[in-house]
């Protein structure tokens, strides 16, 4: 059996080099403490997504930590926070980022702030650290090539084009909330004012080129969507269990959201120091680069990818038009009001 070197080590080897000694000594000291808890207890962070597996596998690997997750959305892993509270089963969530500030709000997190805190973007975080972005989706387009010329890159080509487009079900799915919203920022509206999307689907509908098909890997396999809108990570994802020459994925060029998953750790965690520790190994170099493997983007920038892993994932430079939700309040009022506005002024017009 080869030796292990220490957990302190380990970790160390994978963060930043802005990572200075004082850091280096105060993460031994999680490590140990997160070692005689020996165990994580997790929600909504299963295997399967954005390659959670890898982390698990990592932690105890390096530091002896077993894990469990059990698979819920956001809005249930702060229900079970809250309601359990002192009988807390669960350490560690992963949560969309409209329900961070709500987690925050109904006082069930507790704060932590890793090593390389100062290299996630203001706008991906909380200032006293309870919680912070480690991977974002930005709205994409997925087309396919068989059945599409030109794959569009803009919402414009969207508008002028031949094919039919799957969105999903906008006023269930946050997808395409996000979807509308995406368009929204593109077409000059914002979350307080939906209605430049709402227009422009109006368009299409009348066109008769909104498709009811539902944007599924299966429906996507099957050729019979042309074009869809989805999340980046989910559109890379099905492009390469299907076939990657298939599908093309592009970022509209003239406006998309960007948003993300956050840990949260439960206030009344029986493994604090087990949470915290994988909260520092996820915003570490190799955190990143697993999230990564999963086709979710690294919210640090400055770590470098191996290249067949950025291979997977859409050049950066197709970014450099993607808005972030600044006001919750407002697009979670636009968003309960979606429902009924979708129905009277877009489904109205299908055809």
């Amino acid at each position: 059996m080869k030796t292990l070197l220490t957990g302190a080590t380990l970790l160390a080897a994978t963060l930043s080099t802005s990572v200075f000694a004082d850091s280096n000594t105060k993460i031994e000291a999680l490590i140990k403490a997160a070692q005689q808890e020996g165990q994580l207890y997790s929600v909504g962070m299963p295997d399967s997504w954005a390659n959670w597996k890898d982390t698990w596998r990592d932690l105890e690997a390096m530091h002896a930590i077993k894990h469990q997750d059990t698979d819920m959305s956001s809005a249930q892993e702060i229900a079970k926070f809250e309601a359990e509270k002192n009988n807390a089963t669960a350490d560690i969530g992963d949560v969309g980022f409209a329900f961070a500030r709500v987690a925050v709000k109904k006082g069930v997190t507790q704060a932590y702030k890793p090593s390389t805190w100062d290299e996630i973007p203001d706008w991906a975080k909380d200032q006293d650290g309870h919680w912070a972005l480690a991977y974002t989706g930005t709205i994409s387009f997925i087309t396919n090539n068989n059945l599409v010329e030109k794959a569009p890159t803009t919402w414009n080509d969207l508008l002028t084009g031949k094919y039919k487009i799957s969105i999903g079900d906008v006023g269930v799915a946050a997808q395409a909330n996000n979807a509308v919203l995406a368009a929204a920022f593109a077409n000059g509206g914002d979350e307080t004012n939906l209605d430049p999307a709402i227009d422009f689907f109006a368009k299409l509908a009348k066109q008769g080129r909104l498709s009811y098909t539902d944007p599924s890997i299966a429906n996507l396999e099957k050729g019979e969507v042309e074009v869809a809108v989805l999340w980046d990570f989910n559109a890379l994802n099905y492009r390469d269990q299907i076939d990657r020459s298939r599908f093309s994925v592009t970022i509209p060029q003239d406006g998309s959201v960007i948003s993300g998953y956050t840990t949260i750790i439960n206030k009344y965690a029986k493994n604090p120091n087990a949470a915290k520790l994988a909260r520092e190994y996820i915003f570490s170099d190799q955190g990143q680069i697993n999230l990564a493997q999963g086709y979710a983007r690294p919210i640090r920038n400055n770590v470098t990818l191996p290249k067949e892993i950025q291979d997977k994932l859409i050049a950066s430079n197709q970014y450099t038009n993607v808005h972030p939700v600044s006001d919750f309040s407002a697009w979670e009022k636009s968003a309960r009001k979606l429902p009924r506005q979708w129905q009277e002024s877009v489904l109205i017009h299908q055809q």
